[in-house]
């Protein structure tokens, strides 16, 4: 059995969520498509030891070293930091690999890219088109004839048919964007927002007036 070896850069809840995908991953499928985690790359020990994880601390970023058998898996939330320690690892010419749940609804013979880190549950349809380092977290979608650029997040967020998505950008917990719309590239969506209008570059997407929450009390 050829077991594919991955290393995990970023031990912090991104790295905690993706190691416990991994695990459920290998419960539920054949020894040909289990994945070995050989250790974690990050820059201190913290999240490492409060996770408590069964493969080592092996190094910081800088130091990491290349090996030609292991794929590096890029668990890390905030979009710069992912396009930097990217940059990092193509530098280094290290192998950064993709993370695709067997849970994962997609067409076979999808064109999409390499380093894409897709969690449970997500649905990548028919036609659409995604590059590469893109990571999307639990229940995200990505409908017909959509295209998505590079180093995306995806917070449980999912965009409609027809949608044409840029780089390094951040759709936060449960947003949508409507058909047919075009976000740039280095913006940020902010959670429960619902895009309807083209978003060019460097934009922030939110709510111009914070809703009051209320709660009444039951009169008895």
């Amino acid at each position: 059995m050829n077991m594919r070896k991955v290393i995990i850069l970023g031990a912090g809840g991104a790295g905690s969520e993706l190691t416990f995908y991994i695990e459920d991953h290998n419960s539920k499928v054949g020894p040909d498509d289990k994945i070995k985690i050989v250790g974690y790359i990050d820059d201190s020990k913290k999240y490492w030891t409060k996770y408590k994880y069964n493969a080592p601390l092996l190094c910081n970023i800088d130091s990491y070293t290349p090996s030609k058998d292991e794929e590096v898996l890029i668990a890390v939330m905030e979009i710069k930091s992912r396009k930097k320690f990217i940059e990092t690892m193509l530098r280094k010419n290290a192998k950064i690999g993709s993370f695709i749940h067997h849970s994962v609804i997609k067409p076979e013979n999808m064109e999409i890219g390499v380093g894409n880190i897709i969690f449970p549950f997500s649905i990548l349809e028919k036609n659409a088109i995604v590059g590469n380092y893109n990571f999307l977290t639990t229940y995200c979608f990505i409908s017909h004839d959509c295209v998505v650029g590079d180093n995306n997040f995806f917070s449980t967020a999912g965009i409609a048919g027809s949608v044409k998505v840029g780089d390094n950008n951040y759709f936060g917990i449960r947003s949508t964007v409507i058909p047919g719309i075009e976000i740039g590239s280095n913006n940020v969506v902010q959670a429960g927002m619902v895009v309807n209008k083209n978003v060019k570059d460097d934009t922030t997407v939110f709510y111009r007036y914070k809703e009051q929450v209320m709660a009444i009390p039951k009169q008895y």
